[in-house]
């Protein structure tokens, strides 16, 4: 078997060492294709290369396999970080939408709008006016909804769909009756 392979396995330093040596540069590029900044990518090549250390399944194959392995967990390293930064993103954005702004006069409720909303609401099937309700004003994310109503994910987030187009099509179409 390869020196390589086999210090890998079992996780003698020099092992990483050499891995890291012969395919850093390789590493480094899967990183960097997913993720646009140079800095970012190297700290996910050595996040990747700690994590499969520190891993308690121990490697077994040959020197294409270990460097097909380190590739694989270094892309979804990246891809980790791309979605935990995506969330952070968005968690910032409706944080900064629901913050007080002392400067914007607070929206002006149109009592007809409102009338018109509930009426569609209440002519949706309970069990998807029930998942959007939770959503939209309870602020429940699709899996708390689920856990909450012991359904499926799929299901809540198939619900929440149909109930959308559903509100959609009809304020839309009573829309033009309006006077």
């Amino acid at each position: 078997m390869d020196e390589l392979v086999d210090d890998f396995a079992e996780r003698r330093p020099s092992g990483l060492e050499k891995a890291y040596a012969l395919w850093s540069r390789l590493l480094f590029s899967v990183a960097r294709h997913v993720i646009a900044d140079s800095g970012r990518a190297e700290d996910c090549v050595h996040d990747a290369l700690v994590r499969v250390w520190r891993s308690p399944h121990r490697f077994t194959g040959n020197r294409e396999m270990l460097k097909a392995y380190l590739i694989a967990c270094v892309r979804n390293e990246s891809l980790a970080v791309l979605r935990s930064e995506g969330r952070r993103d968005a968690r910032e954005l409706k944080a900064a939408r629901l913050a007080p702004m002392s400067s914007i006069e607070p929206p002006v409720v149109d009592p007809v709008e409102t009338q018109r909303l509930q009426a569609a609401l209440g002519r949706l099937p309970d069990e998807q006016r029930m998942a959007l309700t939770l959503a939209y004003y309870g602020n429940k994310t699709h899996v708390e909804i689920a856990r909450e109503l012991d359904v499926p994910l799929g299901t809540i987030k198939s619900r929440i769909s149909m109930a959308m187009r559903k509100l959609q099509a009809e304020l839309a179409s009573t829309e033009g009756g309006r006077s």
